[in-house]
């Protein structure tokens, strides 16, 4: 059984942890409005670009001048998986979810006899996936000298794996990241992202409408493909922020109150332990005044 002394530094311990947790949620809690507010203005941008896309791709239909960056290579056989997770940890199962998930594809489609390939973006996705898929791991970006995530980031991701792409070193590219729901919920989600998928939603406003593109689409195209690469990029990142302070917020309010449960029941202890021993002193001291 711990001491008095014990008990009492074991509760100034949690008691300090308390404080501690307590003031990461409230930080993750004021960061959150601002990355739920970016991530939520990315959308419809992203929205319309892929819809932009669609147009001009059917406009462009499969010829022999489509770019590359959407026909692809004409083959399924090596696949670049990239994964974003956050750069540090005390989230929950927020970096462990979306490593999960790029896990799973990665066994079905080493199961199917394909090559794979993992670019990891953030530092707690590389520590997970390497465990088990080090010699797969091509490449790392760390963003963890970034205060806020800019397009400047996102682009430094596209231009390697646009990079690979035009060197043959895969056939498909998915992105893997975390979509903001809410503070308590945030779902892993997989993009394909090369060949850009020309399938996007349109409006029944769109559907039947026909356009003239100046210079010709195909031109067109080999500007906006890197671009929308890029802008899809940037959401799952803007997206992964804010995921990622959504469930920072959640696990340091869980810790708080399990410090507080805990401080209770140490305090508990202790209080018995010290009544026991002031009742052990009082039955001494009335033994010794009866045996005078």
């Amino acid at each position: 059984m711990p001491s008095l002394k014990d008990l009492k530094n074991r509760i100034a311990s949690v008691k300090a942890t308390q404080k501690i947790t307590k003031a990461m949620q409230m930080v993750a809690a004021a960061k959150l409005r601002r990355a739920q507010e970016a991530a939520e203005a990315a959308r419809p941008y992203s929205q319309r670009m892929a819809s932009v896309m669609s147009n001009i791709a059917e406009a462009v239909g499969s010829g022999d001048d489509t770019p590359r960056l959407m026909a692809g290579t004409g083959k399924d056989d090596t696949h670049l998986l990239v994964v974003c997770t956050a750069e540090r940890g005390m989230c929950g199962g927020f970096n462990s979810q979306i490593a999960r998930f790029a896990r799973d594809r990665v066994r079905s489609l080493l199961a199917e006899g394909k090559t794979v390939k993992i670019l990891c973006v953030g530092k707690k996705g590389y520590d997970i996936l390497r465990r088990e898929y080090a010699a797969l791991i091509i490449d790392r970006v760390d963003f963890r000298e970034v205060k806020q995530m800019s397009f400047g980031q996102a682009e430094t991701i596209a231009d390697k794996v646009i990079g690979l792409f035009e060197e043959g070193g895969f056939d498909v590219c998915t992105l893997f990241y975390s979509e903001f729901k809410s503070v308590i919920s945030q779902v892993p989600t997989a993009q394909q992202l090369i060949p850009a998928a020309a399938g996007a939603a349109k409006t029944d406003a769109s559907a039947s409408a026909i356009y003239d593109y100046e210079p010709d689409a195909e031109e067109i195209l080999a500007d906006l493909l890197p671009r929308s690469i890029k802008v899809q990029i940037f959401r799952a990142l803007l997206e992964n922020v804010a995921g990622e302070m959504g469930a920072k917020m959640s696990a340091m309010d869980n810790a708080t109150r399990n410090a507080g449960e805990m401080i209770d029941k140490l305090s508990m202890s202790y209080n018995r332990q010290r009544q026991a021993q002031i009742t052990k002193e009082l039955i001494e001291i009335i033994s010794g005044a009866e045996a005078l």
